[in-house]
């Protein structure tokens, strides 16, 4: 073991020689760095090692790499580059190797690996690293996406990128995101094409016998893999996603009506298709005598009204809640838009409001869409039909808290005598949730408080957790922090609970004038014990929390192996896509 590492440091010398003469680093801090590198080579050939040795090596080493391109800045010295950087780019490259050959499992020191690679600019190494981890690690479709990405963005390949798309779909020949992916790779391959093209036009060059292959360029590689995907994979939103994609490049036209003509043909009976086409005709361009006011808001009604007719022919055939969901929302979107126009406004208001109310005829209307239908006709001055719609919510979600709550508010605001047995009726449905609404905005704190305590010994869960949340909020705006603070210390043992109930009170926390690290701390690992098996955002912000101002970085290493060690099934995999993500700083 001695002799290994005797080996491995006398190979160092080179480098360290160099970093000393070039006055990088002084002598003292040469033989400093002999001496760490000497304990942390050491503890990689005990008999028994871990992970975190590694990890720690590779860590010091990258720090060693930041400082001295810190130091060649500060006085202005780039030569000798080969013999510094390189080396000990590549004994890390080595290292995670070591590492990754140890623990093969660990997709997340592959990732590691290939976020080292990408920074330090070693394509090749990169290349090498993917392809060792998708030979072990080949159930996973994002390691194939992440590996052609990185052979069309970091190297320029499309071949190779190609490649990799062909084998992942033998592995995942139903994957939505690997063709999604696939497909977007070759319409961005014909782009680059065209662009070539176009810039070898212009400057008037000789390319000799090589030719561009006018169906690449128009998008036909991309066309096969279409009918590939669509011919394995049905819905008409694994469609619309390919249209979507499609729609970015300005030379797919045939292409986006070859989908658009499949979509039509085979998924007329799915609300999304009709919401589509529907949605297709506002995009008609408006002519040169509609630019004033007037003109423009008349072209408008006329395609609002082409939208809408299509609609209707769609619930002809689809009479479901998801079509009648999708007109709504185009109705009130475009009721939402704003116009100087008033008798545009009036149009769109009298649509609103006859939709929702066959759809409430059809008892096809949504429970969020009750709130939209009382703002509008409160807003209009209609009492007596405000007053039936809030009547008639009640009799359709009797179950829903917000669906009672609503109607009281609105029939406190018209000032309906029938309030009172409106709330007794509320009490028989919703009881004990209902009350606790009611009496945050109409009791006194003491009342509401004992209301509080009595919710929060309901043997339904749902209930239950809802309390909870409610109870801190109320706390919060009704006694502030402290007694926020207070309320939470109370029920912390009180189970079961909501993730809401906890980031409520880091979001508190984070509100004061001087947050606590250590309170954030504190309320981070309680959620943590509840849904640390299973929430990996809880992981990230966690995380994230550390590596801000008031946080400690060196912390992340630990949370972030214990996230490992707690995360089941998909959540580790979407845990170390997103860590890796936050280590090179797309998010």
């Amino acid at each position: 073991m001695a002799e290994i590492v005797q080996q491995r440091i006398e190979n160092r010398i080179p480098e360290l020689e160099q970093l000393e003469r070039v006055g990088l680093f002084s002598k003292k801090e040469v033989k400093s760095m002999l001496k760490r590198a000497t304990a942390l080579e050491y503890k990689l050939h005990r008999l028994i090692i871990t992970k975190v040795d590694f990890i720690a090596y590779i860590q010091y080493e990258i720090n060693v790499l930041e400082l001295i391109k810190k130091r060649r800045s500060r006085i202005g010295y780039q030569f000798k580059r080969e013999e510094i950087e390189y080396s000990i780019i590549s004994r890390i490259n080595n290292i995670f190797r070591r590492a990754t050959t140890k623990w093969k499992d660990d997709v997340q020191l592959w990732l590691s690996h290939i976020a080292f690679c990408k920074k330090w600019n070693t394509k090749v190494q990169l290349s090498k690293v993917f392809s060792s981890m998708l030979a072990i690690h080949p159930e996973k479709p994002a390691l194939w996406i992440m590996a052609a990405k990185s052979e069309l963005e970091d190297r320029n390949l499309s071949e190779s990128a190609r490649h990799l798309f062909l084998r992942a779909l033998r592995f995942h020949p139903e994957s939505k995101k690997v063709y999604q992916e696939y497909f977007r790779m070759e319409l961005l391959h014909a782009e680059k094409l065209r662009k070539q093209q176009k810039e070898l036009e212009q400057a008037e060059m000789d390319v000799g016998e090589y030719e561009f292959s006018p169906e690449i360029m128009s998008g036909k590689l991309a066309e096969l893999v279409y009918r590939d995907a669509t011919g394995k994979i049905q819905g008409a939103d694994f469609i619309l996603s390919l249209l979507t994609i499609a729609a970015i490049f300005d030379f797919t036209k045939e292409l986006q009506d070859t989908i658009i003509q499949d979509l039509q043909s085979k998924y007329t009976d799915d609300s999304l298709t009709w919401d589509f086409m529907a949605k297709r005709e506002l995009e008609a361009t408006v002519g040169e005598e509609l630019q004033t006011a007037k003109g423009r808001a008349s072209d408008i009604t006329r395609r609002e009204e082409r939208c809408c007719q299509v609609y209707e022919e769609g619930l002809k055939s689809l009479n479901t809640e998801a079509m009648w969901a999708c007109y709504v929302s185009f109705c009130l979107e475009r009721f939402k838009r704003k116009t100087n126009v008033q008798e545009l406004k009036e149009k769109r208001q009298e649509r609103l409001l006859a939709v929702l109310q066959r759809a409430h005829d059809s008892s096809m209307l949504k429970e969020e869409f009750y709130k939209n239908w009382l703002q509008v006709l409160l807003s209009s001055g209609d009492s007596e039909q405000t007053a039936a719609v809030a009547m008639a919510a009640t009799q359709r979600y009797r179950q829903s808290v917000d669906v009672w709550c609503l109607a009281l508010q609105t029939m406190v605001h018209l000032g309906s005598g029938a309030t009172g047995k409106l709330f007794q009726d509320a009490l028989k449905h919703v009881n004990p949730k209902l009350q606790v609404e009611w009496s945050m905005t109409s009791q006194s704190p003491e009342e509401t408080e004992a209301l509080f305590q009595r919710g929060l010994l309901s043997v339904v869960p749902a209930v239950s957790m809802e309390i909870k949340e409610k109870y801190l909020d109320w706390s919060y705006r009704a006694g502030g922090y402290k007694k926020a603070r207070k309320t939470f210390t109370s029920l912390q043992e009180s189970r079961p609970f909501s993730k809401a109930f906890f980031t409520r009170m880091i979001q508190m926390e984070k509100n004061q004038e001087t947050p606590k690290m250590s309170n954030l701390r504190d309320f981070y690992e309680r959620a943590l014990r509840e849904f640390g098996s299973t929430d990996d955002d809880l992981w990230l912000e966690y995380i994230r929390e550390e590596l801000g101002p008031s946080g400690q970085p060196e912390n992340c290493g630990m949370i972030h192996w214990r996230a490992m060690k707690m995360l089941e099934g998909e959540s580790v995999e979407r845990f170390t896509a997103q860590y890796t993500l936050l280590q090179t700083g797309h998010i």
